[in-house]
């Protein structure tokens, strides 16, 4: 599909795999239970299935968290695992308690049982950060549309999220605008992307999931740091790249709306998987964020 388009495009208007898995960094382990907040359960260590909302789901976690000091909890994009995350979670592991886990319909997780929606998703997400941070504050990194789950996620969760970092993240009017800049009269690979993309939105993925557009919401006053690319891959797409670009540039710097400690940081060298890319960028953005959070 797209043979003459940059995976990467396809990746970012899709949030799917556009590069090589990365090998797993955990031994597999069993802990499944329910999970519930304000329980005695021990953390989850390693790679383990554990229950939440009467569905397994596959989390990894390392490292040691300091007194005082968030749990990051890492997000992939749509169509990426854990797996893909694991280089990146074993370096920022090295200075700090650190877990990923796969939403329903990816990874080793269940299939969802029905379609999904930001509600559900996030209903997911509270239950796993019951099992990997307990009463500790989290800081979510998210990439693609880990990173819009994490944006939507959040201001709703002021209570438990002390910071974000968003990679390359899928804006929060991705629908709106996909729809603008490729007008529904395109055809060839521009009108084929389109209906595709737009597809995808309606839940033809996954993880079943039907986005919808919304506004940036108020996360409070947390340090946020909002990556975006700097090598113009959605440039690719025949004729309506350049307003594609501008449109992904647009919906980045919304989500600096966040917080009034949102920082905006160019990835000068990497397309739309920054945390592959420039690693040592992604690790920088989320050890900042991390300490100014456990402040």
């Amino acid at each position: 599909m797209f043979r003459n388009v940059k995976s990467t495009a396809l990746a970012a208007l899709f949030c799917a795999v556009a590069a090589p898995v990365l090998a797993g960094c955990d031994e597999s382990s069993e802990a499944d239970a329910p999970a519930a907040a304000g329980t005695s359960q021990e953390l989850v260590s390693g790679t383990a299935k554990i229950t939440v909302e009467g569905r397994s789901v596959n989390v990894s976690c390392s490292g040691t968290a300091a007194e005082d000091q968030p749990v990051v909890v890492l997000l992939a994009g749509l169509g990426d695992g854990l797996d893909k995350l694991a280089a990146f979670q074993q370096t920022l592991s090295e200075k700090g308690r650190v877990c990923s886990y796969d939403r329903l319909g990816e990874g080793a997780s269940d299939q969802p049982d029905g379609p999904q929606t930001f509600d559900s998703t996030g209903k997911i997400l509270t239950g796993v950060l019951d099992r990997v941070a307990g009463q500790r504050p989290v800081v979510l990194a998210g990439h693609s549309l880990g990173g819009l789950i994490a944006a939507r996620y959040a201001p709703a969760h002021r209570d438990r999220v002390a910071g974000l970092v968003l990679m390359d993240a899928t804006p929060a009017t991705i629908i709106g605008d996909t729809a603008a800049a490729i007008p529904e009269s395109a055809t060839g690979q521009a009108g084929e992307l389109r209906a595709q993309s737009l597809a995808v939105y309606r839940g033809e993925n996954p993880e079943l999931l039907t986005m919808q557009d919304g506004e940036v919401g108020y996360a409070g006053d947390i340090p946020v740091e909002v990556i975006r690319h700097g090598q113009p891959y959605l440039a690719a797409i025949p004729e309506y790249g350049p307003a594609l670009e501008k449109a992904w540039a647009d919906g980045e710097d919304k989500w600096l709306d966040l917080s009034s400690r949102s920082n905006p940081v160019t990835a000068t060298a990497s397309g739309h998987y920054i945390y592959v890319d420039q690693p040592d960028v992604a690790v920088q953005a989320v050890r900042s964020v991390t300490t100014e959070a456990g402040e």
